[in-house]
């Protein structure tokens, strides 16, 4: 292991992408403390100490933004803008037929579809930080039961102060994401993963921290243990796949033969990834978003279903929540799956490259089969999913550490899916120049 550790620093194309790559991320981690113009970092800082457990409506934006978003520094929005933005784009490949011709173009359509992304990211970008300008003016960023410097947040809240504050957060948007794409193409690849990944990783250390000083040094070694098992099983669950085997018929072109090999198809337990958990919160903040809003006045009876929504749906320790936020995920697991695969167009690809299933006829049937097996792994795909992503929140009805606890829902399967990525591709690139890669 220290020796293949040794290979990639005595290997110089390699050593310079690691090193760029680092790099890109110092200056990512070091937006994320710059405040934004005429933001009171003072006031801010008194708030985030005093609010540290709870993060209310933004937790998973500020997990993703690396804490950025409640320092409201220029890099605020992080990577969400375009995390959106990417799905948005990939799901209307459903509803609209150019974008889908545009996908099967190749590299020229690709490219085109990474333009609307990046459009469709600035204009996300513009709209949540007018959100969030907004909700700081109004005193409700750290909940409605914030203490008063908390509702002073910003130094001036004239028109052009909130312009310039919008067109900071929006540019640190864009400049992210070029951060991310200089990554990928000169770094060691997955850069907006990465971005990700090291924002979640950030968080890591004040966790812990915050565990420790609360909850002693006991229960500190505890959340480790427990921490440490779930990532071996989170590990175990994203390696594990479905292999479905595929044969090639021999052809004859000229004097050549073609095909006769056998392959697989690999069908993964968890082929949506961390989609569903975010669309499933994304879903379930609405209510309570609404709910912000339509607080009445200090002295004034608040409505019944507003009532009904703060007492069930923003505290993640009620079971109703619990319940809600599981079958969200399990349905958005579904839902996500069935737009990312499509049993038909892959049963065509085999047909027409003379591929098929043993025991099962090319065509319609290969369809139908791989439909079936896909809707059998998903089940407990979307249960492991739903299973992992309720872990804070039981971490918060037992033990009340529900931001302070860092081994569970998306911060979990985004920190072991990139991280075995990287480690991926790194390997892949040590075995272009050596004939041992990282990986054993």
């Amino acid at each position: 292991m220290f020796s293949a550790v040794a290979r990639i620093f005595r290997t110089p194309d390699l050593r310079r992408k690691i090193g760029f790559t680092l790099g890109i991320i110092a200056l990512y981690r070091l937006g994320s403390f710059v405040p934004a113009p005429f933001v009171d970092f003072g006031n801010v800082q008194a708030c985030l100490a005093q609010n540290q457990g709870t993060s209310g409506l933004y937790e998973l934006v500020n997990l993703f933004s690396g804490g950025a978003l409640l320092q409201l520094s220029i890099f605020a929005l992080g990577i969400m803008p375009y995390i959106t933005a990417s799905i948005i784009v990939q799901l209307l490949r459903v509803v609209i037929p150019h974008f889908e011709t545009l996908h099967k173009e190749g590299q020229s359509g690709q490219g085109k579809l990474t333009q609307y992304t990046r459009y469709l990211t600035i204009f996300l970008g513009i709209l949540q930080s007018t959100t969030l300008i907004t909700v700081a003016r109004s005193g409700a960023l750290f909940g409605t039961n914030a203490s008063a410097e908390c509702s002073q947040l910003l130094t001036n809240d004239t028109w052009y102060a909130v312009l310039l504050m919008v067109i900071t957060m929006t540019a640190g948007t864009g400049l992210i994401m070029w951060f991310g794409e200089m990554i990928t193409e000169r770094g060691i690849g997955n850069g907006m993963s990465l971005l990700i990944f090291t924002s979640i990783a950030a968080t890591f250390p004040s966790s812990l921290g915050s565990i420790w000083a609360a909850k002693g040094f006991e229960t500190f070694l505890l959340v480790l243990a427990v921490g440490i098992v779930i990532m071996m099983l989170v590990v175990f669950v994203e390696q594990s796949q479905r292999r479905i085997p595929v044969q090639y018929a021999k052809r004859m072109v000229g004097r050549r033969t073609y095909g006769g090999n056998n392959t697989y198809i690999p069908i993964k337990v968890n082929m949506a990834g961390v989609v569903p958990v975010i669309f499933a919160s994304s879903l379930l903040y609405l209510p309570a978003l609404i709910a912000q809003f339509n607080t009445p006045a200090a002295g004034q009876e608040p409505a019944a279903w507003v009532t009904w929504v703060t007492n069930y749906l923003v505290q993640g320790d009620h079971p109703l929540y619990m319940a809600l936020y599981f079958l969200l995920i399990v349905g958005f697991t579904y839902f996500y799956v069935a737009i990312t695969f499509n049993p038909e167009e892959v049963a065509d690809n085999m047909k027409k490259y003379g591929g098929f299933i043993p025991g099962i006829r090319a065509g319609r049937p290969t369809a139908e089969y791989l439909d079936y097996v896909l809707t059998r792994v998903t089940l407990p795909g979307s249960v492991y999913l739903g299973l992992v992503a309720l872990i804070p929140l039981v971490a918060l009805a037992l033990v009340g550490a529900n931001a302070n606890f860092p081994f569970g829902g998306a911060s979990i399967l985004i920190i072991v899916g990139v991280g075995l990525e990287t480690v991926k591709q790194i390997d892949s690139q040590l075995q272009q120049r050596h004939y041992e890669g990282l990986l054993r």
